[in-house]
């Protein structure tokens, strides 16, 4: 079998449109202010505890101009505070954060250079801002980053010890100190802003997928509410058919009105007609919030029926909660099966020991053991499309199936099953039985 879906593949049609159309949530900040000002009171209170312990020891440095950009960042952080609280945008977050670059390579510049053992916090500022910003603006700090670290590399003014010796670095040394600076502002920016990107296509699937799901569990709902209204509707609508066909006998010398009261009875008997048919609707769709377990499967697997493999239903079990989640995270482990099965895919049940347990196998490669305790995680791969023999495609699918049947209480296995793999789901059976419900009795009949 061997992996997932495909990162954009979506078996369900609600759920594929839901992802496809623009979601109108109002954009969040970036990073907060206070994130920004509190981030900054521990840099300054790094710095000033830096300057006090090297003025302890002795060390030489100009003091003024260091004390001077250290009473700016003060002044920063004060000016925000006592500033009205506003959202943080795009850019006021670049350019807070580039105040910070600015500040801290210019403090490294004048305590040493490269020679400067906290020169490593320069690269604070590009790492929130690949965190927080897109690609441009983490794009425009990383080079400003590295342009100060060269300029601070060869115009850094040199420490000097307690007996007024210049302390130097050696120039291999300085020079992989640079290198390992820059290689370090490519690196926490490129991992942190994937990371960030990761995630926040992660919360965009999860809550796309929870606005179709919510739309289809009201729709069922509104089945309910069909029923029960064409339920009730019935005995008035026999009411009137009654009293319209008591006049019509009554008002044969009338012709006119004759004629109004036949209209009249005939519209009732119409609108019975149409309540009926919504009754029997509502009623279906009110009994398929609980159905038998082999139904529920059968759900899952149809829009993959005539895919090519073979796809064989062994499930006997109780009438459980027919959950929009639960089908459609079922839906993608058989579809991930079936994108991978040679000839075959099989879905076993098993009731045991208090517990409801889901199979799904195929008879494909099976699952690189490598990546088998990685499975049901986003992004193993980017690969839009799954491709037969090989674990390529794994994107958000197995992961959404699996954030949702946990949800509902199951455990997921994935094992190779020699051939192929497996997927076994497992629920306490209080979890996921249902309790038949009750017909509603049929609505009065209009013949007596």
């Amino acid at each position: 079998m061997s992996t997932s879906t495909a990162p954009d593949d979506i078996a369900d049609p609600d759920l594929h449109q839901a992802m496809s159309r623009p979601i109108d949530t109002p954009k969040a900040e970036p990073i907060r202010m206070r994130t920004l000002v509190l981030l900054r009171w521990f840099a300054i209170g790094g710095q000033m505890a830096a300057v006090i312990v090297a003025w302890m020891m002795g060390i030489g440095f100009v003091k003024t101009p260091i004390i001077l950009l250290i009473a700016a960042s003060i002044t920063m952080n004060l000016w925000l505070f006592l500033r009205p609280h506003k959202r943080t945008s795009p850019g006021r977050a670049v350019r807070q954060l580039s105040f910070d670059l600015v500040q801290i390579s210019t403090l490294m510049a004048l305590t040493g250079g490269m020679a400067n053992p906290f020169a490593l916090l320069v690269l604070a500022p590009v790492t929130i801002a690949a965190a927080s910003l897109n690609a441009r603006q983490v794009l425009a700090l990383g080079l400003a980053t590295v342009a100060l670290i060269s300029v601070a590399a060869v115009f850094g003014l040199p420490l000097r010890d307690p007996d007024g010796q210049i302390l130097r670095m050696e120039p291999i040394l300085a020079v992989g100190h640079w290198v390992a600076l820059v290689i370090g502002v490519v690196f926490f920016a490129g991992y942190a802003h994937r990371v960030t990107a990761e995630l926040s296509d992660t919360s965009g699937a999860l809550f796309a997928t929870q606005m179709a799901l919510s739309r289809e569990q009201r729709l069922q709902h509104l089945g309910g509410v069909v029923a029960a209204a064409a339920h009730e509707m019935g005995t008035p609508l026999a009411t009137i058919k009654l009293i319209a066909g008591e006049l019509a006998d009554e008002l044969r010398d009338r012709p006119d009105l004759h004629a109004d009261a036949i209209a009249l009875r005939d519209s009732a008997d119409r609108c019975a007609a149409i309540l009926r048919s919504m009754g029997r609707a509502g009623k279906d769709d009110l009994h398929m919030r609980a159905a038998p377990l082999r139904a529920v499967l059968e759900d899952a697997a149809q829009p993959h029926m005539d895919r090519g493999p073979l796809i064989e239903i062994h499930a006997e079990g109780p009438v459980i909660h027919r959950d929009p989640a639960i089908i459609h995270a079922l839906r993608n482990l058989i579809q991930n099966a079936v994108d991978f099965a040679e000839s075959r895919v099989v879905i076993e049940t098993q009731v045991t020991q208090g517990a409801l347990v889901v199979t799904v196998r195929d008879d494909g490669p099976g699952y690189p053991p490598h990546l088998l305790s990685r499975i049901g995680d986003p992004y193993l791969t980017r690969r839009a499309e799954a491709q037969r023999g090989s674990y390529e495609g794994m994107g958000l699918g197995l992961f959404i199936a699996k954030t949702l049947l946990e949800r509902s209480g199951a455990r997921l296995t994935f094992a190779n099953g020699g051939p192929g793999a497996m997927v076994s789901v497992r629920w306490p059976l209080d979890r996921i039985r249902a309790q038949d419900r009750i017909a509603l009795a049929h609505n009065p009949t209009f013949d007596a």
